[in-house]
């Protein structure tokens, strides 16, 4: 037994001077810091942000908002057993959904528009069809695979899904079949969110062992692995152009890392800033990032110069999630208050 134990510490000790190695020669490759090169960069004017609709509807607290592609609708789940498809310019709700379970924590709005999904502290990813010919809302599939709760949802396609989960994995379903194609194992704690990037051939997840992975859909690969946070990863979200993402973590920062450099390239921390962040989201240029806390309040960050621009308080209670529509207009945040604001 001595042997074996004396092998593995070697090979611990290897390990550990590969890395350091690594990480030399990266930092050798690191020749300025973003800050540096933004640093002749005008300063953003004020950026002046009001609510202007409010939707209301939802009985208890909010846990996920997305929005659909056609930059007008958007999905929100709460723990009122309702999932809601509102019209954010009307603040009509198109459509309330009675969920099975009513401890949701994410929704999805399908590309197409066709479909929404769920899912939460049952294991499940539910997906219900919008567009049936009888026009009410049907369960279509539920996907069973998870031996933990599901943080998060992301369609590709009408027919294809990816979940993350508290049971360390994320998965790739076919939904017609309503089967799990592909499993992602790396991390080791609960995977809280996850985004595409915009080619659809890449994701990134985030998890509660306080790294983000960069997971290859067509190998099934984690090809990058992201450390630096000190605490849960919860919102992790692709940079416009799908060369980087943020990411926004219980260590009460944000922070931005880029895939070609393999390296973080920003922290936006803030001495008053102390609680954690729940969620995040890019402008559509990616000059901004809007980060929901804690503590109620959405700050917006200069993503180049990594200073605060502004904050954005209005709801009552712990921002929950929020998101950019796709044309890049409109800013939506759902909250434990029960509300959504745009």
């Amino acid at each position: 037994m001595g042997d074996i134990a004396d092998r593995i510490a070697a090979a611990r000790k290897e390990a550990e001077a590969l890395k350091e190695k690594i990480k030399q020669k990266k930092d050798a490759l690191a020749d300025t810091t973003l800050k540096a090169v933004a640093a002749d960069q005008e300063k953003l004017t004020v950026v002046n942000m009001k609510v202007r609709r409010t939707l209301k509807g939802h009985l208890a607290k909010i846990y996920a908002m997305h929005w659909a592609c056609d930059k007008r609708h958007l999905v929100s789940a709460s723990q009122d057993g309702k999932l809601i498809v509102w019209d954010a310019y009307t603040t009509n709700k198109i459509h309330a959904i009675p969920l099975r379970s009513s401890w949701v924590m994410t929704c999805a709005y399908a590309p197409s528009g066709n479909y929404v999904a769920c899912g939460g502290l049952d294991n499940l990813c539910s997906i219900y069809n919008l567009k049936t010919k009888e026009g009410s809302v049907k369960v279509a599939r539920e996907l069973n695979a998870h031996t933990g709760y599901l943080s998060c949802c992301r369609f590709i396609s009408d027919r294809q899904i990816i979940t993350a989960s508290g049971d360390m994995s994320c998965m790739l379903w076919d939904v017609d079949a309503g089967v799990k194609t592909l499993e992602f194992t790396d991390h080791t704690g609960d995977v809280m969110s996850l985004s595409l990037s915009p080619d659809k051939n890449i994701f990134v997840s985030g998890a509660c062992d306080a790294t983000a992975k960069v997971w290859d859909i067509r190998s099934g690969r984690c090809v990058q692995t992201f450390t630096g946070h000190e605490s849960d990863i919860n919102a992790v979200q692709f940079f416009p152009d799908g060369q980087a993402f943020g990411s926004g973590s219980d260590d009460a920062s944000c922070r931005l890392f880029d895939l070609r450099a393999d390296r973080e390239l920003m922290q936006y921390t803030h001495d008053n800033i102390l609680c954690g962040i729940t969620s995040i989201a890019f402008s559509i240029s990616g000059r901004l990032m809007f980060a929901g806390y804690e503590d109620f309040n959405c700050n917006v960050w200069d993503t180049l110069k990594g200073e605060r621009v502004t904050a954005l308080t209005s709801h009552e209670n712990r921002v929950s999630c929020l998101g950019v529509s796709s044309d890049g207009m409109a800013l939506c945040t759902g909250s434990w208050d029960s509300l959504l604001k745009v």
